[in-house]
């Protein structure tokens, strides 16, 4: 996987509680998802593309470089910047369109 499509499909799973009613695309919550679901939802999509990262590297090299604290606290600030343009829609489009 190049890196282009790596940071895309990063891109897309970013955005995902921000877009859908949905927790975890599986369940449907009933009066929509508060901030602390769509937050732990975050996390756990940061943890599932680090896993799709760390295979696509395990695919390219063969070998994963171990990694220090410094390392997740920035790719978790990149994923975090990453998910912007959803909450955009979510919080500020949205609202303008209510009114």
């Amino acid at each position: 996987m190049s890196p282009l499509v790596l940071i895309l499909v990063i891109l897309i799973i970013a955005n995902v509680p921000w877009f859908t009613e949905r927790l975890f695309l599986a369940f449907q919550m009933e009066k929509g998802k508060s901030w602390g679901w769509r937050l732990l939802e975050l996390l756990v999509f940061y943890f599932l593309s680090l896993v799709i990262a760390t295979m696509s590297e395990i695919r390219f090299s063969g070998d994963v470089h171990p990694q220090q604290w410094e390392f997740f606290a920035t790719t978790f600030c990149a994923f975090l910047v990453l998910s912007v343009p959803g909450l955009i829609y979510r919080y500020q489009w949205l609202a303008i369109a209510r009114k």
